[in-house]
């Protein structure tokens, strides 16, 4: 069944009224902190809109700051998923009988529950075999990602959760790396995969790329996320604990993303032109 247009899905009547309804409950709701009202589940931290604007701003500061503060990155895309695009993705899932499986499952991606070790084991360009060698090279770990506490209602705020823990899967059926330029493109894949603001507002770490790099982005990268994030399926959909024995081509393919140009291999070329060009001149100007 080809993949639901972006557009539609952005006019589409919202099913998920009670989600919703939480959301606006709280962010209308005026409270401080002396009369904050309880937690919905364990870690939730209900935000008023003064706190919840104020979080937004401090949290997209600070990750353009420093790209890597995985906390703040995390921050942002709570506090810009409401009162709108949670449920906007919520509802993705349950127009989709996979994606009403994972919400009924509610399963999490952690080294325990993936096995890593047997992963490992798998044939090569298994869609297992590549996400755990992702891991291994990349040097992270999925039990790295912070819990969910600024999404009002517990079933959107796990939609938030998995959303961030399939991150990596995105990594790895693309393969692209963790540095800025990697976590770029994938950004504005995701972003019009998922139309989730956080993944677009960080396109402005663009500015903190070399020069030869941001042209990289704009000619190679962005093209790529464009065709890909348009034309792909809902990935929050992806049942990926089932897809771990298959074929990552074949994966990718059925998904509707299109292989992106190898970045490390890109850079590695780059490096070995530069390195040649300097002995050439150093050959020169001793000559």
């Amino acid at each position: 069944m080809p993949p639901t247009p972006r557009t539609a899905l952005l006019t589409a009547s919202s099913p998920c009224l009670r989600c919703h309804g939480t959301g606006l409950k709280y962010a209308s709701r005026s409270f401080s902190v002396l009369n904050r009202p309880p937690p919905n589940y364990p870690g939730h931290v209900p935000l008023n809109r003064i706190e919840r604007g104020a979080l937004a701003i401090g949290s997209a500061f600070g990750s353009l700051l420093n790209p890597y503060r995985h906390d703040l990155i995390a921050a942002l895309g709570e506090a810009t998923a409401t009162p709108y695009f949670i449920y906007r993705l919520r509802d993705a899932m349950l127009s989709n009988p996979t994606g009403r499986r994972i919400l009924r499952d509610r399963p999490r991606l952690t080294s325990e529950t993936l096995k890593l070790p047997y992963l490992r084991t798998l044939p090569e360009n298994s869609v297992g075999w590549t996400y755990a060698k992702w891991l291994d090279k990349e040097g992270v770990s999925p039990d790295t990602r912070d819990g969910v506490q600024y999404i009002d209602d517990e079933e959107c705020a796990y939609v938030m959760q998995r959303y961030r823990e399939c991150h990596d899967f995105y990594h790895a059926v693309t393969g692209l790396p963790t540095m800025v330029e990697g976590e770029l493109a994938l950004k504005a894949f995701e972003f019009l995969n998922t139309v989730l603001p956080m993944t677009g507002l960080s396109l402005a770490a663009v500015v903190r790329l070399k020069p030869a790099e941001r042209e990289r982005f704009f000619k190679l990268h962005l093209p790529w996320a464009v065709r890909s994030g348009l034309s792909s399926e809902e990935l929050i959909n992806v049942y990926w604990e089932e897809q771990l024995e298959r074929n990552v081509d074949d994966l990718r393919a059925e998904l509707g993303i299109e292989a992106p140009p190898d970045l490390r291999e890109i850079r590695r070329m780059m490096r070995q032109q530069e390195k040649r060009a300097k002995e050439q001149q150093a050959q020169n100007s001793s000559s």
